[in-house]
């Protein structure tokens, strides 16, 4: 059984994936109260469903991209036989996660899309490092850029730890304290190898749940 918040199909909004249609699955529960969290509703709401059940729903999206989301679905013991089973279905398995916990429990034809969070976060030290090994070259590391001090921040720890040319790298604008024109103008200023990551779910639908 999984804890579930909410499934849906929309239209991919972030990673190297924006703008494909994509069905989500958002497992209830995290360990983390980021300042800038747009999903505070999937911290405790939710009902338990079977695995066959979630697959199932999933499939009746007819779509080939399915993302794993919370919250933060590693929380969740049967997240990677979730995932596992799509994977095997031949889909595309995106798994957003905080990065506080072992993401090499994933499939291996999984694509993980850690966010590392940034001292704006209000939850800097909450990234484990050890995950950084397990990064394969398919996966993607994501920034939540709330200034220009996470964003020096964020410069500082790709380079401390060799993050370019290990995986994607998004640099993305929090909303509300800093616009993309501006972020976008900070990564061509330091000629960094980073994408800047626009929430285009957000600028179709704005705040609309399950959108």
């Amino acid at each position: 059984m999984l804890r579930v918040n909410e499934m849906f199909k929309s239209i991919q909004g972030e990673s190297t994936f924006a703008g494909l249609p994509c069905a989500f699955v958002r497992l209830t529960g995290c360990n983390l109260r980021c300042t800038y969290c747009e999903t505070a509703y999937s911290w405790s709401e939710g009902e338990d469903c079977a695995v066959d059940y979630i697959e199932e729903s999933v499939w009746g999206f007819d779509v080939d991209l399915v993302e794993i989301t919370g919250g933060e679905p590693l929380m969740q013991e049967e997240t990677p036989e979730l995932c596992r089973r799509f994977v095997e279905c031949g889909k595309t398995v995106l798994v957003e996660t905080n990065g506080t916990r072992d993401i090499s429990v994933l499939p291996e034809k999984s694509i993980r899309i850690v966010d590392v969070k940034t001292p704006g976060s209000g939850c800097e030290d909450s990234f484990d490092l050890t995950n950084l090994e397990s990064l394969r070259n398919t996966d993607q590391l994501k920034f939540v850029i709330t200034g220009r001090s996470d964003f020096d921040w964020a410069c500082g720890f790709i380079g401390q730890y060799e993050l370019v040319g290990r995986c994607e790298i998004i640099f993305s604008p929090c909303a509300g304290a800093v616009e993309s024109k501006t972020l976008a103008e900070w990564i061509l200023d330091r000629a960094l190898r980073v994408r800047l990551g626009i929430q285009l779910h957000k600028v179709i639908w704005g705040d609309e749940r399950g959108k």
